[in-house]
């Protein structure tokens, strides 16, 4: 890569999903903030809870984006946002204030219109899961969660929580959006998602384990990430969590590279 190939004019803010944590266990992005910081890029991170609602995340979010613009004088930032952070990020840019500060925002593998697998779970008694929902906001407060709303996180996933909340979320004039999807060309090439990728594709159509390419696209651009073969690229895959390439040759894929052309061409367009 070459010298300051990321040196975006604004601050590079990662917005991580559901489940995980930017800094603390259980973490995000692998190696990807290092190649972006090492190629010219300033790295920040949203910190919002793991387990948080879409609605208090936001504000959490656009909390995060003022302290940034206060700590590094920037004018605005660029947001990269991963699965639900996706939906944290617009609903922070729409109703939060952000508007004015973001300059792009670009989503990886966001559930933009909910998941039609997922709908049909839902049909489950919901005391269950407010049962499962009681025990992870417990588990979860003490590593770190403020708000933790389980139960919210779940009915959120359904594709008609979905079409009311991009019906009253609406891409704002002046920012620009672009997303990414990824799929996964066989169940085992991935094994922690094998199941989930079988019965979405059954369901829903090609996806990445978790959110199908249809779900996945959102904004001006929508880029699809995937490489020949016997496997393809996975959910997980989309934030580095093996840290290291995958695959060699002509069928190699090294999702950092990814993210450093997300930055670049954030760069080329004076973001």
């Amino acid at each position: 890569m070459k010298p300051n190939r990321c040196k975006t004019k604004y601050p590079i803010v990662l917005i991580h999903g559901a489940g995980f944590r930017d800094l603390k266990w259980p973490v995000y992005w692998g190696r990807i903030p290092n190649v972006l910081t090492e190629n010219g890029a300033v790295v920040c991170y949203g910190l919002q809870d793991c387990w948080g609602s879409i609605e208090t995340n936001a504000e959490a979010v656009a909390e995060r984006i003022d302290a940034i613009l206060a700590e590094t004088g920037a004018e605005k930032v660029n947001l990269i946002a991963h699965s639900k952070g996706g939906l944290d990020a617009r609903l922070a840019i729409a109703k939060y204030g952000a508007a004015s500060t973001v300059a792009s925002l670009t989503t990886i593998g966001t559930p933009h219109r909910g998941s039609e697998t997922f709908t049909l779970l839902l049909r489950a008694p919901h005391k269950l899961y407010r049962l499962a929902a009681f025990a992870v906001d417990n588990w979860i407060r003490l590593i770190g969660d403020r708000r933790p709303d389980f139960y919210e996180v779940c009915m959120s996933f359904s594709t008609d929580y979905k079409e009311r909340f991009n019906a009253e979320t609406p891409d704002m004039p002046g920012v620009f959006y672009q997303s990414v999807g990824a799929r996964m060309h066989h169940p085992f090439s991935d094994i922690n998602l094998s199941t989930a990728n079988f019965v979405v594709n059954r369901i829903e159509g090609a996806n990445d384990g978790l959110v199908s390419l249809a779900s996945a696209k959102w904004g001006e651009r929508f880029t699809i990430w995937e490489r020949s073969g016997f496997s393809g690229i996975s959910h997980l895959d989309e934030i580095d969590l093996r840290r290291r390439p995958l695959g060699r040759g002509a069928n190699a894929f090294d999702v950092c590279e990814q993210y450093a052309k997300i930055a670049a061409g954030l760069k080329e367009m004076g973001y």
